[in-house]
């Protein structure tokens, strides 16, 4: 089957799509997004994180054929997708998450390569995550600042047990946590101080 659908602000075509294919596999091997990682393939790890219609959602469990005409943002993309947002003022409707409309609106500019994400300001979470030192061997990141940005994006000023709750379906085996938490706490602080900023 074909399967038309939106990566990260642009319109993709993937051909030859087996009925079982999953969306981590399309994006990685033919799209050549590999930011999502493939590691348990049955939802426990989070590695695969991306955010379908701006839901976050472990990819290696949605097939293929479900995102017809849906959008998807990979963490190659983020950057661009938080850079959007803020430009559109947040979470429009006040309540979670990018609503259907929004997300259809949403376009990669010119100049910024949100196929690989190279020559883009990183986003807020990203940032946070460096200077907190949240980033180690790097394979559970994507994941981790996939839901993360949801979490912020929905929740201005989240609690340490709404970080946890948020980041529960990631798995990490290098950090402990806390510096990840820490991440999260700092864009949080940033986000806030920017909004009394404006």
């Amino acid at each position: 089957m074909r399967v038309n659908f939106t990566v990260n602000g642009r319109p993709q075509e993937a051909d030859d799509v087996w009925e079982g294919e999953s969306l981590l596999y399309v994006l990685r091997e033919r799209m050549g997004l590999p930011g999502s990682k493939n590691a348990c393939e049955q939802g426990e790890c989070g590695s695969c994180t991306v955010r379908l219609d701006g839901v976050p959602v472990c990819s290696c469990l949605v097939a293929a054929g479900q995102v017809e005409g849906r959008d998807v943002v990979t963490v190659e993309g983020l950057a661009e997708f938080a850079k959007q947002r803020e430009e559109h003022g947040g979470c429009a409707s006040g309540a979670c998450g990018t609503t259907l409309d929004e997300a259809k609106r949403w376009e990669a500019k010119p100049g910024q390569d949100s196929q690989t994400g190279e020559g883009v300001e990183l986003s807020p979470i990203q940032q946070a995550f460096i200077d907190a030192g949240a980033v180690q061997c790097g394979f559970c990141t994507p994941g981790l600042l996939i839901a993360a940005d949801e979490l912020l994006e929905r929740q201005s000023d989240p609690s340490d047990q709404d970080i946890r709750e948020a980041l529960s379906g990631n798995l990490c085996r290098c950090t402990g946590y806390e510096k990840i938490l820490d991440a999260v706490r700092l864009a949080a602080a940033r986000q806030e101080r920017q909004g009394e900023a404006v």
